[in-house]
């Protein structure tokens, strides 16, 4: 059984790996620098910028984390209050549900602290991320080209869900 719940600190081993594996894979996510536990820590679980960040186990087994981070303060559009999702499940575990299950739990933590938009910005050739998003019912919203950490332009696709 698929279990969610927050976050905590001592899932950060467990929350690199998992990240570590995707980055190693390569074309998914915008990060290109391994995560050890302190840097989990700081970006996921303790920034200051965190709204949430829910973990998916079943039993011992971490199979996805989803983060929820509040953008720069000058950055909401007039009229609304959004947030930053990122979205990480274990390769042999997608389109098994375990994003569905992380997004509600997120969905719920927004809607307890003011969220009513969400921005999910994906790396243009992520087929299986874009496709999740969509099917979640976020519609893209925007396009643009930023640069990886070591230089290659990736075009990225903004998806927003209105909750």
């Amino acid at each position: 059984m698929i279990t969610v719940r927050p976050a905590r600190p001592d899932d950060a081993r467990q929350m690199a790996a998992l990240i570590n594996t995707i980055i190693e894979a390569g074309g998914t996510t915008a990060h290109q620098t391994l995560f050890d536990d302190n840097r989990m820590l700081n970006h996921y679980l303790a920034s200051a910028a965190l709204v949430s960040c829910m973990v998916a186990h079943q039993g011992d087994e971490l199979l996805g984390f989803q983060s929820l981070k509040w953008p720069e303060p000058d950055a909401n559009p007039p009229g609304r209050v959004w947030a930053y999702i990122a979205s990480f499940v274990k390769e042999d575990q997608q389109g098994k549900g375990v994003g569905f299950r992380l997004l509600s739990a997120t969905k719920a933590a927004a809607h307890s602290t003011g969220v009513d938009a969400i921005d999910a910005t994906i790396r243009a050739d992520n087929a299986g991320g874009l496709a999740f998003y969509e099917k979640m019912g976020f519609r893209e919203t925007g396009r643009y080209s930023a640069p990886l950490t070591d230089g290659t332009s990736v075009d990225r696709v903004r998806k927003d869900l209105l909750l």
